[in-house]
């Protein structure tokens, strides 16, 4: 008698919903265009049409993100979560990556004396100036192949395929339902944002430097991440932050590893958003890396990690908030105090940036120890203020320049700028103002917002230290102002550039900064309604 023939059950294919993921999937193929664009087009072309492509992708996601509203679901089999916080934050990385791309996009601002010979003479670059990327990124600094491509007028533009896969990562990372994801979405972030550090045309050690500290350290985080995610799933049998959240309410006893997992696993979110003690990378970076990938990591990374740990800390173990709580203030705490106190001893305006960042995460963190709903609605206005005003301001370092054509970023350059140019020290006297928490600015609404939050949780002691941190860090800000405008300019006071595109992208934010001060009300509303969480 024959033994019947036990076929192996077949896997269903899992269902996509491909209305729900359009954003990301735009963004993600229009990446990979861009590679095409970089692998088959000739020179003279890929510049205009990544330059189409990349602005035109960008708008459509947005588009995509508005049409979406209101979608309160899981897609990929739970694996990513379309909620009102997810597409808040990826309507936010939208518009911030919009203005970072046009930032990068200047070939007006550096004007190198190049001689135009050899076969690179047709290119934009020769003839209108450069842009500030290297040349020859794979090349030695000052060797004679950067040297011939610098001639050739080659123009790297490879930056924009890296710039919309961290992107369409930074999408990703906010909206990830499971560690897994999470995990990945951080990877596809990183990697890129490694390399774009390192193409400084100008001061190229420093930059390479730079991408050198920002890889190993990131590696190094993602360890942690990694790590904790193991001990999570060992804990709770899944990876997925709804499985992880019922494991824990089900545990009544012991949950040492569950803690340690959140521990190890908030040490890859805090790396990224620059938090202390893990903030040491951000001062090297912000410094060594191109001013246009500094002003839009600066935003858009901290956009998507506040996101993601929002997103861990609610949504994954909301059961352990007594754990997590006091842990996340005494961070917040050292994060503002560290950042103002180390922001005061800066020579550098790119460095001083870098420690007010530090600071604002500080305050960032100090809405997310309320644990309540208001925390989250503050938190997202606040990383809308910030975003925008931090692209502003790096746009505005970008344009004052010495006698070499770098980028004059030490302080006692800035000295008279406001007679020199009145109108581009006020931009920036505005948004320094906006950091320092001024009324009439965007940062005023935002840092009232965090603290009122902070208050109705319960953590008046981070509402004091914030409130006194704020003051310690309107010292340097002011300093700055008054430099610019109270002090006489040196004897050989830089160039000051107004290349089209990089002081498009100062007005919008400049704009925004003072209507979100005057005006918040419509988008408080906004982050408001967004404030919800779908498991």
């Amino acid at each position: 008698m024959s033994t019947p023939l036990i076929l192996a059950a077949s896997v269903p294919a899992p269902s996509i919903e491909y209305r729900d993921l359009s954003p990301m999937l735009i963004v993600f193929g229009v990446a990979v265009v861009a590679v095409l664009v970089e692998a088959f087009l000739p020179r003279p072309v890929r510049y205009p049409v990544h330059l189409a492509l990349g602005l035109g992708g960008l708008a459509v996601a947005l588009g995509a993100v508005i049409g979406l509203r209101g979608t309160e679901a899981t897609a990929v089999v739970g694996a990513v979560a379309i909620d009102g916080v997810t597409l808040f934050l990826q309507g936010t990385i939208l518009v911030v990556s919009i203005l970072g791309l046009l930032f990068m996009a200047e070939r007006r601002a550096d004007r190198m004396s190049v001689r135009r010979e050899g076969p690179g003479t047709w290119s934009l670059t020769a003839s209108k100036g450069v842009d500030a990327f290297t040349p020859q990124a794979a090349a030695t600094p000052g060797s004679s192949d950067e040297i011939a491509a610098t001639k050739a007028g080659v123009a790297t533009t490879e930056v924009f395929p890296l710039m919309l896969f961290a992107v369409a990562g930074l999408m990703l990372f906010p909206a990830s339902n499971d560690l897994l994801t999470m995990f990945i979405a951080l990877e596809v972030l990183s990697l890129p944002l490694y390399l774009l550090c390192g193409l400084a045309r100008r001061r190229r050690l420093l930059s390479q430097e730079s991408a050198l500290k920002y890889f190993l350290l990131g590696a190094f985080s993602s360890a942690f991440f990694l790590y904790g995610m193991a001990l999570l799933y060992g804990y709770a049998g899944t990876v997925r932050f709804s499985g992880i959240a019922d494991a824990v309410a089900r545990d009544s006893g012991d949950r040492t590893l569950a803690v340690l997992g959140v521990a190890l696993l908030a040490v890859g979110l805090l790396f990224k958003i620059g938090a202390v003690p893990f903030q040491s990378w951000v001062p090297d970076v912000y410094q060594g890396a191109p001013t246009p990938v500094t002003g839009f990591m600066a935003a858009a990374t901290k956009i998507a990690a506040v996101g993601a740990l929002l997103r861990v800390l609610y949504v994954g173990v909301p059961g352990l908030r007594d754990d997590w709580r006091p842990i996340l203030a005494a961070i917040a705490i050292a994060t503002m105090v560290v950042g103002a106190v180390l922001a005061i001893t800066q020579t550098d305006m790119k460095r001083m940036l870098a420690y007010s960042s530090v600071a604002h995460t500080g305050f960032i963190l100090t809405a997310l120890v309320a644990a309540n709903t208001e925390g989250v609605s503050s938190v997202l206005f606040y990383l809308v203020a910030y975003g925008l005003g931090t692209v502003g301001a790096f746009a505005v370092v970008s344009l004052v320049r010495d006698a070499n054509g770098d980028e004059a970023t030490d302080l006692p350059s800035w000295a008279g700028l406001g007679r020199r140019s009145p109108w581009l020290a006020s931009i920036f006297a505005l948004f320094l103002l906006s950091f320092a928490g001024i009324p009439l600015t965007s940062g005023f609404v935002s840092k009232f917002a965090v603290f009122n939050a902070a208050a109705s949780g319960g953590a008046t002691a981070l509402v004091i230290v914030g409130v006194l941190s704020s003051a310690v860090a309107a010292f340097f800000y002011v300093r700055v102002i008054v430099l610019m405008f109270f002090t006489d300019p040196p004897t050989t006071p830089p160039n000051l550039v107004y290349p089209t595109l990089t002081t498009t992208v100062i007005a919008v934010t400049a704009a925004a900064t003072l209507v979100l001060g005057i005006f918040p009300q419509p988008l408080l509303e906004l982050a408001q309604d967004a404030a919800t969480f779908v498991r």
